[in-house]
């Protein structure tokens, strides 16, 4: 199984690219959330994200990941796959 993973992003946004490049080559299926066009939905991003207010923001199972440069240091370190097969990863 697969933990669910959510992305807040902004189109021509670079690093929001990335990430999903990443989560492609990983053949992981994600909830993309374009926050560009919406105040509210941003404040909810930021409120979830312990005041993280850059794109992207990434949440898998309910964990915030971070923004890119998080999601590629957990896959350098081996834990992103842990994570998306919903085991707990400690930092």
């Amino acid at each position: 199984m697969t933990a669910q993973v959510e992305i807040y992003t902004t189109p021509y946004c670079g690093y929001c690219r990335m990430a999903k490049q990443l989560l492609a080559r990983k053949n992981v299926t994600y909830t993309e959330i374009d926050v560009s066009g919406d105040p509210a939905l941003r404040q909810k991003m930021v409120e979830r994200a312990d005041g993280g207010t850059t794109v992207p923001q990434i949440f898998i199972g309910g964990t915030h990941v971070g923004g890119c440069d998080d999601l590629y240091e957990m896959n350098d370190a081996g834990n992103l796959d842990k994570l998306l097969a919903g085991q707990t990863v400690t930092p």
